[in-house]
C-alpha cells in the first residue's frame, strides 16, 4: 500500500470534528481510519481524584502529542500500532488499546491537532471546523452529562475555567494553519464533497 493520505480536523471542543469525520468516511468508497486526539490525554492515574479533575485538559501539556505523531509515522511506514484507550470519568487510560492498522486514507480529529507543528508537519490536508461557541457549549453539555456522566455546574465551571479561554489562546489561533476553514459543523456537505474531492486528487 502507498502511503496513507493523512487528513487533520480541528476545531473547537463539540464543534463538529468527529461528525464531519463520520460523514466524509461515507463518502469514500476506500477504507478509512478514524482517530482521535482524545485517546492521547495523558494518563494522571498517579493524581488522586481530586487532583485529576482539577487539571487543565485543554492545553497541548494535556496531550500525548509525541506519541499521536510517532504513531502517525508508523501507520505512514505502513505499520500497525497499539492506539490507547482513554476514560474520561477517571482521566486515566484504560489498561487495554485499540489495534489500528493503515488504511489508504487516516482522519484524525482533535481540538489542537492543528496547534503543533510536528503534527502538522504529518497532516496532508488540515481541516478546522469554524463553529459558533454557543453552540459547541449547548452540545457539550449534553454529551458530558450523557456519556461522561458529568454534572451540569461541573461542566459549566469547565468550561468557564479553561474551555473557553484555552479556545481563543490556543484553538482559534490554530485556524490559520488549516488549508480548509469549513462552516456550519459536520453536516457541511458542500465541505465534505470538496475534501472528498481532494483526497482523491492527493491519492492520485
Amino acid at each position: 500500500m502507498d502511503n496513507p493520505i493523512i487528513v487533520g480536523i480541528a476545531g473547537a471542543s463539540a464543534s463538529g470534528k468527529t461528525r464531519l469525520a463520520n460523514n466524509l468516511v461515507g463518502k469514500l468508497s476506500i477504507p478509512c481510519t478514524i482517530i482521535s486526539e482524545d485517546h492521547y490525554y495523558k494518563d494522571q492515574s498517579h493524581l488522586p481524584e481530586a487532583s485529576r479533575d482539577a487539571l487543565n485538559y485543554d492545553t497541548p501539556s494535556a496531550f500525548d502529542h509525541a506519541l499521536l505523531c510517532t504513531h502517525i509515522q508508523q501507520l505512514k511506514s505502513g505499520k500497525s500500532i497499539e492506539c490507547p484507550k482513554y476514560d474520561f470519568k477517571t482521566h486515566c487510560r484504560r489498561e487495554n488499546f485499540s489495534i489500528i492498522e493503515p488504511t489508504p486514507v487516516i482522519i484524525i480529529d482533535g481540538i489542537l491537532l492543528l496547534a503543533d507543528a510536528e503534527i502538522r508537519e504529518q497532516l496532508d490536508i488540515a481541516v478546522f471546523i469554524d463553529t459558533p461557541l454557543d453552540i459547541c457549549l449547548i452540545r457539550r453539555i449534553q454529551r458530558d452529562r450523557i456519556e461522561r456522566g458529568r454534572l451540569l455546574e461541573d461542566i459549566i465551571d469547565q468550561y468557564q475555567a479553561s474551555v473557553r479561554p484555552m479556545y481563543y489562546k490556543y484553538v482559534k489561533p490554530s485556524m490559520s494553519m488549516a488549508h480548509y476553514v469549513v462552516n456550519g459543523g459536520g453536516d457541511n456537505w458542500e465541505a465534505i464533497d470538496i475534501l472528498k474531492s481532494q483526497i482523491m486528487q492527493t491519492m492520485s
